[in-house]
């Protein structure tokens, strides 16, 4: 299976919209099922490192990024750096107890993933999260550096798709067959939100909007239509603009409520996720009256965009309820 990418932030990844939902869905039924079982499921600290073939990648790796976040450190025998770095993922991959899963990949026996992700030379550590691969770095990095990394792996992990690693046990014994999780069973709508992922991919904006449109008129509170219509509008808006036009208009015109606002979609966008809101919050104290409130109800789309539980908008939010009161 060919991987995509996923920004570290996680702000426009259309791709993985459908992706975080299963996961959360299947993550949330994969503790339900543990919990009835007594807690089963849990593996032994030796399980937190396997090696992964090009046979077993789909089910050792995208079916179980599923629960818990894949780290995938691309390696050879002949290569002097791997051997200084593998061994820190390995005892790393022990130390976070279950919130990541480190994959090894030879690339000596699996050429076809190493073009697949587009390695261009080893050491390269990658992850996959719900299905989504994102690259993490080349090279024999330092200590300090891949904790940080994989801080941030873990925090994206389980505030985007609800993931919160696997349960280890010490006494388990190692090698154990794994509880596979359970099937989310179809829901009314899935063929309609497929069909919206499909228009996004193909570029189809306003099939996508449509598409989503259609599962909110029966069902208003479905949270993947609701983020995936927040997502698809905001590229719909800036498909045409023009960013330096735009970007200029705001910088002339500070004061001007449809300046920002067009400027804060591209901002975020762009990934500047602060910068948008910021920018719309300042414009929310500049302004009044059908002004301001325009300028609100775009931060509120945005902040769907981002996501509700992202830390981003929590801050935001509250930075919102000063300028307003």
């Amino acid at each position: 299976m060919q991987p995509r990418n996923m920004s570290m932030s996680g702000v426009v990844d259309l791709a993985a919209v459908k992706a975080a939902q299963e996961a959360k869905a299947k993550a949330e039924q994969a503790r339900a099922q543990a919990a009835r079982e007594g807690g089963g499921g849990a593996v032994s600290p030796a399980d937190l490192v396997i090696d992964v073939d090009e046979a077993g990648f789909e089910s050792e790796v995208l079916q179980r990024s599923t629960e818990v976040p894949v780290v995938i450190d691309f390696w050879a025998e002949w290569c002097q750096p791997c051997k200084q770095l593998s061994p820190v993922l390995e005892r790393l991959a022990v130390e976070y107890n279950g919130r990541f899963l480190l994959a090894k990949i030879d690339v000596d026996a699996n050429q076809m993933l190493m073009q697949q992700f587009g390695v261009q030379g080893i050491p390269a550590v990658f992850a996959v999260v719900a299905g989504q691969a994102l690259p993490l770095f080349q090279g024999a990095a330092g200590e300090a550096q891949i904790r940080q990394t994989l801080d941030q792996l873990v925090q994206v992990a389980e505030q985007r798709f609800g993931l919160t690693g696997l349960t280890v046990d010490p006494d388990a014994e190692p090698g154990a067959a794994r509880a596979a999780a359970p099937e989310r069973p179809a829901g009314p709508h899935d063929a309609a939100l497929e069909a919206a992922v499909q228009a996004l991919d193909a570029g189809d904006l306003s099939g996508a909007v449509q598409a989503y449109k259609n599962v909110l008129s029966e069902d208003p509170g479905n949270t993947e239509a609701k983020l995936g219509l927040a997502q698809a509008e905001l590229l719909q808006r800036v498909q045409n603009a023009d960013p330096q036009r735009v970007r200029q208009e705001a910088a002339d015109k500070p004061g001007d409520a449809q300046a920002q606002i067009a400027a804060a979609d591209l901002d975020l966008v762009g990934g500047h996720v602060d910068d948008a809101f910021g920018r719309l919050i300042d414009t929310v104290r500049r302004t009044a009256g059908d002004d301001r409130d325009a300028v609100r109800v775009r931060l509120l789309e945005l902040f769907e965009v981002v996501g509700a539980d992202d830390p981003r908008v929590v801050a935001a939010r509250r930075a919102l309820a000063r300028a307003l009161f």
